[in-house]
């Protein structure tokens, strides 16, 4: 019965009058067999994509998400109004939805990780979950400051409304579906997929204490979004491909900006970054650290113990002390540091705070263990079992 409520509350939870209008600008694309594919429609396709690509990355993630660089308050409109062409909603909400989920990167609290809720509801499904339909206002006040961005937050569809009037206007009903539509359509999946592939498939260069990768095939599909442990690892860089061979078109662009004067002030990582020689932040350390504890059972560990304690001299009290003091552990199924440490060098790519690591992980585990070792046991009731009880 238990489960059954949790279900029905995610099934309320979902926005139905959202997820209408996001079906019907797939549906639309099949309309191309009705309104003809034009030259004049691809070619307007192919420009939009490229063009609001780069408002997403340059604008929505760079710029008002992670501040990676400077630019004008005229400049900053126009990133804002043709990001939000794209109809990802508000600049706002992306920037608010964006740094919540480096605050909480592949944990429960994350809005969007594969690791919790699947890849499926990562993608796409999380955008038309209730909780996440408002905006966390404290997140982006840097940017609520500005009335412009105010306005277009509370008008978010008016700049695709305005340029899918332009495709038909431009390129008649074959510009409006394949000019429009089609691009739209293709922008959405290729942004969703950061937030899931690039959290599955991809190789990772860097220690994040979450489950980014760098994903070549992505970082050209999106002008340079793909080498995404990259930007986990130093997220205040307007530079995402941190090699020479890491395409970035995003950061090139932003370049040649900044010859013309229209951008400034372009964050690149550190040398120590680039060299992988810097030491990782405290959340990062205790993410990987609960990552390295959860390969062990702790369960089974406390339970060895008791068994043992019962089978030989061993006290209670002194599987507790030799807990506490951190040491290695030379109690039944518990893992010595040493081991812990070869476990961690098959985890992990090279980090200099692999050591601290490896110290959070044995503290956690032994805590854990202890917490098992004090807890008894809890009965099972066959009637609260049999009736669905909580």
């Amino acid at each position: 019965m238990s489960v059954n409520i949790e279900q029905s509350r995610e099934h309320d939870d979902v926005m139905y009058p959202q997820v209408l209008p996001f079906l019907l600008i797939h549906a639309g694309c099949a309309a191309a067999v009705w309104s003809g594919i034009s030259w004049q429609a691809v070619a307007i396709c192919i420009v939009l994509y490229w063009l609001r690509m780069f408002a997403i990355t340059a604008g929505y993630h760079r710029y008002f998400s992670h501040r990676a660089y400077a630019t004008s308050r005229v400049f900053q409109f126009v990133l804002a109004f043709l990001a939000q062409s794209s109809a990802q909603k508000s600049v706002l909400w992306w920037a608010a939805k964006h740094r919540h989920h480096h605050l909480h990167s592949d944990t429960a609290q994350d809005v969007h990780s594969p690791r919790h809720k699947g890849f499926l509801y990562s993608h796409v499904g999380w955008i038309f979950y209730r909780q996440h339909d408002g905006t966390d206002l404290v997140k982006v006040s840097d940017l609520a400051s500005y009335p412009e961005l105010m306005w277009l937050h509370r008008l978010e569809l008016l700049p695709a409304v305005v340029l899918a009037g332009l495709c038909f206007l431009i390129g008649g009903w074959s510009g409006l579906v394949v000019g429009f539509l089609w691009s739209t359509v293709v922008l959405y999946h290729a942004t969703f997929c950061i937030n899931s592939l690039a959290h599955v498939h991809g190789h990772k260069r860097y220690v994040t204490g979450d489950d980014s990768r760098n994903n070549w095939l992505l970082a050209l599909l999106t002008m340079g979004e793909g080498w995404h442990n990259n930007h986990h690892a130093y997220q205040a860089s307007a530079r995402q491909g941190f090699y020479w061979y890491e395409i970035d078109l995003t950061y090139y662009v932003l370049v040649v900006m900044s010859w013309l004067g229209i951008v400034w002030d372009l964050k690149t990582p550190p040398v120590q970054v680039l060299r992988n020689e810097h030491r990782l932040g405290s959340r990062a350390i205790r993410q990987a650290a609960e990552q390295l504890a959860g390969r062990f059972n702790p369960e089974h560990i406390a339970s060895a113990i008791k068994t043992s304690i019962h089978e030989t001299e061993l006290s209670l009290r002194d599987a507790l002390l030799l807990l506490q003091q951190r040491a290695d552990l030379r109690l039944p199924s518990v893992p010595t540091r040493d081991q812990l440490l070869a476990e961690a060098q098959r985890m992990f790519a090279k980090t200099i705070s692999l050591e601290d690591i490896v110290d959070r992980a044995h503290e956690l585990l032994s805590d854990s263990v202890s917490f098992l070792l004090v807890t008894p046991a809890q009965p099972v009731h066959a009637k609260s079992t049999a009736n669905g009880g909580v």
